[in-house]
């Protein structure tokens, strides 16, 4: 059998964090938030390497895009979990290597607000004030936004996975694009994984 895949996660050492178009360009295309808004370090997921840059997902509108970083400005790190969410069979599968450390039903979009697919990551985690509040207890903020929503709640219409109080609607097509799952199984990945996850959003 193959080695299971290895993801390598890019801590930003810097804040802000320039961001290039291409390795070499005379100046930065964008810069990134460190510490992002909610307190927590910038992670980048590694798509590429190549001397002296990687390239990597950006937590940033449009979905998927990807940028050049200095690797002067960030330290590496690997692990090997991963995360699947099947839309059409409201399906959540989260991996350690090849082994299945959590697999739940979850609710995810309406069709008015519905999750976008998509390759993303956790790039930020929060340990919520209100436990029994419709956020439950812990929410991993991903990579990605909603396509419909450019705000809600006060932030900028991020996706996602975070527990719920309304433990019925999991297993449908509830949410205004995150993805609800049950608070033991939040609570659960919240004593296991890193930031810097990848989440592949399937339909």
């Amino acid at each position: 059998m193959a080695p299971p895949p290895v993801s390598v996660v890019a801590q930003a050492a810097v804040g802000p964090l320039p961001v290039y178009a291409e390795p070499g360009a005379p100046a930065p295309e964008t810069t990134l938030q460190n510490p992002r808004p909610l307190g927590g370090p910038l992670v980048l997921l590694v798509a590429a390497q190549r001397p002296g840059w990687i390239d990597a997902l950006l937590p940033i509108r449009p979905n998927g895009t990807t940028g050049w970083v200095p690797d002067a400005d960030v330290t590496l790190s690997e692990h090997d979990f991963r995360i699947v969410v099947q839309l059409s069979a409201h399906m959540i599968t989260v991996y350690q290597g090849y082994a299945i450390i959590d697999q739940e039903p979850v609710g995810v979009g309406t069709d008015d607000t519905p999750t976008p697919g998509g390759e993303y990551y956790t790039e930020d985690f929060v340990k919520l004030t209100d436990p029994g509040g419709p956020y439950g207890p812990y929410a991993y903020g991903l990579s990605g936004y909603s396509d419909v929503l450019m705000s809600f709640g006060g932030g900028p219409g991020q996706l996602a996975i975070h527990g719920t109080d309304d433990p019925a609607g999991i297993g449908h097509d509830v949410s205004h694009g995150c993805i609800r799952m049950s608070n033991a199984g939040i609570t659960k990945l919240a004593g296991i994984l890193p930031i810097g996850v990848p989440v592949e959003v399937e339909a």
